[in-house]
């Protein structure tokens, strides 16, 4: 399983971005899909998270503004950031709680970081 993630850049506060994660591979299914910033202190914390029901939930510092969606027949996770502040700067990473069917387990994969920089 590997995961691909792409739409990062430079964008001037108020504007938009769409972080894009597919997860490639077989023999496996997906619980839920998420997206995750790094904070100066090196943590991870959960910005979006959307489950397979397609419940999603928000940290509050991106409600109303960004939007998580899935595309199940992709197997891909999208995050459509609108309305950037500079304070939305940082490295997002995807992740996503995977469960082999060959080896009975469950884990959570992460994607590589891909870096949004917003100007104020």
């Amino acid at each position: 399983v590997q995961l691909q993630a792409s739409g990062g850049g430079l964008v001037q506060a108020g504007g938009s971005l769409r972080l894009s994660c597919t997860v490639s591979g077989s023999g496996f299914s997906i619980n839920y899909m998420a997206w995750y910033r790094q904070t100066p202190q090196n943590q991870r914390d959960m910005v979006a998270q959307i489950i397979n029901d397609g419940s999603a939930n928000y940290a509050d510092s991106v409600k109303g503004r960004f939007t998580i969606s899935r595309d199940n027949a992709k197997n891909t996770v999208y995050l459509q950031m609108n309305s950037l502040q500079s304070e939305d700067t940082g490295l997002y990473y995807c992740a996503v709680d995977i469960r082999s069917l060959i080896l009975y387990n469950t884990r959570t994969y992460w994607g590589q970081g891909t870096e949004v920089t917003v100007s104020s």
